[in-house]
């Protein structure tokens, strides 16, 4: 695969994220964007009022409302192709699970802003927030489908606090603005082809701009407590198993589901 298990995992260690240019095939993304395709125009037919008023991402991508199954199961192949599976075993090596998928596009309202955030804020108080930084964390896998703007993180910061200007920009405090820009920030234009590996919890904010459109693919260790955020739906249904390659981050969030 071009980069060897311990290069990404201290990479990712040390960082935070890393990049992988180059990484799938013209036909490898093309034929991933004809089923995205698929649930983004029925999604924004769904959600008309909020893709319009506010909306820059969606998730369930691999659910059945949106998608036929065969478009699922090409979906599910993808995600865990081999590919993929070596980076998430680089970061994961014991049971990684499947969490969700999330796409992420620009937001119709050109007076909106991208905004600076962990993904833990919208789950955890301030004190929790320090504690999940530390614990098991959600790996982000971003593909983008057309060549964007891309993400822009701030290196480091998936295992420590804020600095002081990083927390009053995040959390939009002493009249400072989630939108402003970091002195520690790093952006990362993404071509098609791309892959992006970040934790939810580093800070971090996507670019609006160009055809953005990504694909995020979410997994966790299984040894951490996240089976409860997983929708039962973007599961693969039992029919679906025999036909995914190689079924086992599905089957390690399924077999978490029946203990839990």
């Amino acid at each position: 695969m071009g980069v060897n298990h311990s290069q990404l995992n201290s990479r990712y260690d040390d960082q935070g994220y890393f990049v992988i240019r180059d990484y799938f095939t013209a036909s490898e993304i093309s034929s991933l964007r004809q089923v995205v395709l698929k649930f983004h125009e029925l999604w924004t037919q769904d959600h008309k009022e909020f893709y319009e008023q506010e909306a820059f991402n969606s998730s369930l991508i691999t659910g059945s409302q949106y998608l036929a199954f065969d478009d699922r199961v090409k979906l599910f192949n993808f995600i865990s192709s081999k590919k993929i599976m070596h980076v998430v075993e680089s970061l994961i090596p014991a049971n990684p699970a499947f969490m969700n998928t999330q796409l992420f596009f620009n937001p119709v309202n050109p007076q909106q802003k991208d905004f600076w955030h962990r993904d833990c804020q919208y789950d955890h108080e301030i004190e929790q927030q320090k504690k999940a930084i530390l614990e098991t964390q959600v790996v982000h896998l971003r593909v983008p489908l057309f060549d964007e703007l891309g993400m822009e993180l701030v290196p480091g910061t998936h295992k420590r606090w804020d600095s002081e200007e990083e927390f009053n920009v995040r959390q939009e405090e002493v009249g400072r603005v989630s939108s402003e820009s970091l002195s520690t920030g790093k952006a990362i234009a993404l071509s098609a082809g791309d892959l992006l590996v970040f934790s939810a919890d580093m800070i971090h904010r996507g670019l609006y701009g160009l055809d953005r459109l990504a694909l995020d693919i979410l997994v966790f260790d299984s040894a951490a407590n996240f089976v409860d955020y997983v929708d039962d739906d973007c599961l693969p249904e039992p029919a679906m198993l025999d036909k995914i390659d190689e079924p086992s981050l599905f089957l390690n969030t399924i077999d978490l589901k029946k203990m839990g």
